[in-house]
């Protein structure tokens, strides 16, 4: 899932503020588990937005509603349409891509982005944090490290064991609080007899792959 944030308020009403109407827009997918992007979470901006611009004597048309993906063009465009030509502009509550398919599909609108765009990561529900555990390399070394990824869980992005720097197993760039991803990678490998793969020499990545913008056809995905 991609872990989000809600920009400060101060930012959003200096966004928002020169509007007479604004379609503030949720995204109820994978970012939605934030509780930050969703529907619901674009009503309560709406209404935050609303006492702000009261409190400033201004009023403004507000509405806010949320879409299944903010990703996808052709449910963007489906979902909106209706409502797009009614505001002035549009506040997107979705990632970085849900912004830009929003203002791609409405390309004469002015469309803001509500949130900052964090990591891909994971739920931990039971210590109530989000941890990031993936960077979209483009490489994945998953197979070789017993599910562990070096290039995102070790701090300086190591392919070939720990620095000289960890101590009892947690990182010096965490000042000794983070578990060291080397040390976790050595312990699942070695748990199921696979630690050939721990002293197997890999060399420097090759960030060709990581070139962006990258793109995909559909189809090409699955070999």
């Amino acid at each position: 899932m991609l872990v989000l944030e809600t920009k400060p308020m101060d930012e959003l009403i200096e966004q928002t503020l020169n509007f007479n109407s604004l379609l503030i827009v949720g995204c109820n997918g994978c970012t939605s588990v934030m509780q930050v992007s969703g529907g619901r979470q674009a009503e309560t901006v709406k209404n935050l937005l609303e006492t702000v611009f009261k409190l400033k004597g201004k009023t403004v048309k507000l509405y806010a509603l949320g879409l299944e993906r903010q990703c996808c063009n052709r449910l963007v465009r489906n979902a909106l349409t209706p409502y797009i030509e009614n505001y002035e502009g549009v506040l997107s509550l979705a990632c970085g891509s849900g912004v830009q398919t929003v203002a791609s599909v409405f390309e004469d609108k002015p469309v803001m982005a509500g949130c900052n765009t964090k990591f891909i990561g994971s739920h931990d529900r039971e210590r109530s944090i989000h941890l990031e555990f993936c960077k979209a390399c483009g490489d994945c070394l998953l197979n070789e490290t017993g599910g562990i990824c070096p290039v995102t869980r070790c701090a300086k992005g190591l392919l070939n064991g720990p620095c000289g720097g960890f101590s009892d197993g947690k990182c010096e760039a965490s000042q000794w609080k983070r578990d060291c991803a080397w040390v976790l990678i050595f312990n699942r490998l070695k748990k199921f007899n696979k630690l050939d793969s721990f002293i197997k020499f890999r060399p420097p990545r090759d960030y060709r792959v990581t070139q962006t913008p990258r793109e995909i056809l559909e189809g090409e995905a699955f070999v």
